[in-house]
């Protein structure tokens, strides 16, 4: 290979010789930078992580063993905590459909146009929109759901349109735990695999049960392949069924201790005709414990598995409850042969499922990668909308473009600081909420708050139950978080948005 002169070498220094041997020495190096390339991506195929995606259902802040070791018994969630990261304020949505919508797309389920449970055949997010399976699946995972849709009550709105390979459970909401009916009405028979219907084949077997006996089995089956398997629990969501084992857990429950703590302005939104805010050593209190022991015995079923394999050190697990607990439910939702409770409790924080106060999103969290995320505690705010990009960093993959939440990797490895930001909430029953910092603002009312004076402002860090009002003391702080609420407000979907009023009206 000839070089020209041009290229700035002396003259002397080029005869045909030397070009030839220029030419092989660059070949060399090319090739070598290449196959350095190619190994380098064959490691990163290597070292991608198996992604687990763990979701209980109604488990409150103290539903959780590590949290309130003396009533409740979870010694498989407790010692997922130990070997990784527990996230001390780790937030969802108020409700199961938005977190769903959250954990799957990265985005604030406002930002489709909804806050609530999805319409029975409707979906949550338009055909088409990018999810944690479809990022996975075009990395090459093999993609898998063993639970609760809910996100869709149709097989034409179902897992597989979202970028899962293989689904099973219900596409509905929560079922009886033996009969796997959703509540009364034309989606009463929803379990399905794969999108086919097989309503009753598998009665008398617990929900619970039948979720993990399927993630297992995939898990022993497709170990040798990259794969993602989110594990959405019905448990401990009402109706419960729990039986035998479960019911005798070793907990020290206190017959003096209410069972739950309403504030004074909740009582009356509280109905409570039948006076049932007994002791927490209840029946009903009993049975919802025994389901949590229930369910966490299943996850411990799913790391037992990835252990039995030898693959528990290559797989990122993340565990989240959807909601705070449910303290209410309609007595006939469901068939007559369902037992229904009202049994769970927000202590020792304020609010309660479909609640932005802190007992309705302020739920368990946990991140683990042995050998990859050191165990801690951490006490950062994060969200479940963080989930997406934390993943797609971990397994070195680019997320969805549109996103609401940050990657915790540097938190999560370094525990380098994040970004400072805002955490926003909608509620179906006109609740809204805005946090940055410490500082917390949460407005009740069917019209959108239009000032700073319409909220109510708490400092989290002295105040955790939410108990004293800062707005007044504090107006510079609240217009502050006003204008926060009122930007975040701005990316929803039109039908969401404030009035321009409300926008453009001067915090005061």
């Amino acid at each position: 290979m000839w070089f020209p002169r041009d290229r700035g070498l002396p003259s002397r220094c080029i005869s045909p010789g030397g070009s030839h041997l220029l030419g092989l020495l660059s070949w060399i190096s090319l090739i070598a930078g290449c196959r350095a390339l190619v190994l380098a991506d064959l490691a990163a195929a290597e070292l991608r992580p198996n992604v687990v995606m763990i979701v209980t259902d109604d488990q409150g802040w103290a539903d959780i063993g590590y949290n309130n070791p003396a009533r409740a018994y979870t010694p498989h969630l407790d010692a997922l905590a130990a070997s990784g990261a527990r996230l001390d304020q780790h937030y969802v949505m108020p409700q199961c459909t938005p977190t769903r919508v959250a954990c799957l797309t990265g985005r604030l389920p406002s930002r489709f146009g909804g806050h609530a449970l999805a319409a029975s055949n409707e979906p949550a997010f338009p055909l088409g929109t990018p999810t944690m399976a479809t990022m996975l699946q075009q990395a090459g995972y093999k993609t898998f759901l063993c639970g609760k849709w809910h996100l869709g009550s149709t097989p034409e709105h179902g897992p597989l349109q979202f970028g899962f390979d293989h689904a099973y459970g219900s596409l509905t909401g929560a079922v009886g735990m033996y009969d796997h009916r959703y509540r009364k009405g034309p989606f009463e028979f929803t379990w399905h695999r794969d999108g086919n219907l097989i309503a009753g084949s598998e009665n008398g077997r617990h929900a619970t049960d039948l979720i993990a006996d399927e993630a297992v089995r995939i898990i022993e089956n497709d170990h040798a392949a990259p794969f993602f398997l989110f594990l959405p629990f019905h448990a401990p969501h009402t109706p419960l069924d729990e039986r035998g084992r479960f019911t005798g857990q070793p907990t020290q429950l206190d017959p003096a201790r209410p069972n739950r703590w309403l504030h004074e302005d909740e009582i009356e939104w509280f109905n409570d005709p039948e006076g049932r805010i007994q002791s927490e050593a209840d029946p009903e209190r009993r049975l919802l414990l025994a389901a949590v022991h229930h369910v966490d015995h299943a996850i411990g079923r799913v790391v037992d598995a990835l252990e039995r394999k030898a693959i528990r050190e290559s797989t990122l697990v993340l565990f989240s409850s959807d909601n705070g607990p449910q303290i209410n439910w309609p007595g006939n939702a469901y068939p007559d042969d369902l037992k229904l409770t009202d049994f769970n409790q927000p202590l020792p924080l304020r609010g309660h499922k479909c609640d932005v106060w802190e007992g309705g999103i302020l739920v368990p969290g946990i991140i683990s990668w042995p050998g990859r995320i050191p165990s801690r505690r951490i006490n950062a705010p994060v969200h479940i909308v963080d989930w997406i990009p934390t993943v797609a960093e971990a397994v070195n993959v680019e997320p969805p473009t549109e996103q609401d939440g940050l990657s915790l990797w540097q938190l999560l490895e370094n525990d380098a600081p994040l970004p400072d930001r805002s955490f926003y909430w909608r509620s179906p029953i006109n609740r809204r909420a805005i946090r940055r910092g410490d500082w917390k603002m949460v407005h009740y009312g069917k019209d959108p708050p239009r000032t700073a004076e319409d909220w109510k402002l708490f400092n989290l860090q002295a105040d955790p139950r939410e108990q004293h009002d800062r707005a007044s003391q504090q107006p510079g702080k609240a217009a502050a978080l006003h204008q926060a609420f009122l930007k975040q407000a701005s990316r929803d979907a039109p039908s969401l948005r404030p009035p321009p009023a409300a926008s453009t009206q001067s915090a005061r």
